[in-house]
């Protein structure tokens, strides 16, 4: 399986964590992303992604917690 975590925002500018959240390339999204492909392949429960984008708040850019500290880019 192949999941695109791409992120095409120039001009983007926010903080480091909700950019992230933004382009779900987060931790939280990649997981929730994984979920969706296993559900897909019947390996989880269909109901895991869902409950995962409800637990991490995945709809709230504001919630991102990844990537907060390092140098500039």
């Amino acid at each position: 399986e192949f999941a695109s975590l791409g992120a095409d925002g120039f001009g983007f500018s926010d903080t480091r964590q909700a950019a992230r959240r933004f382009f779900k390339n987060d931790t939280h999204s990649i997981v929730t992303k994984t979920l969706q492909l296993l559900a897909a392949r019947g390996e989880v429960d269909p109901s895991a992604p869902s409950y995962a984008i409800d637990r991490y708040k995945l709809l709230d850019v504001t919630a991102g917690t990844t990537g907060g500290s390092g140098g500039d880019s």
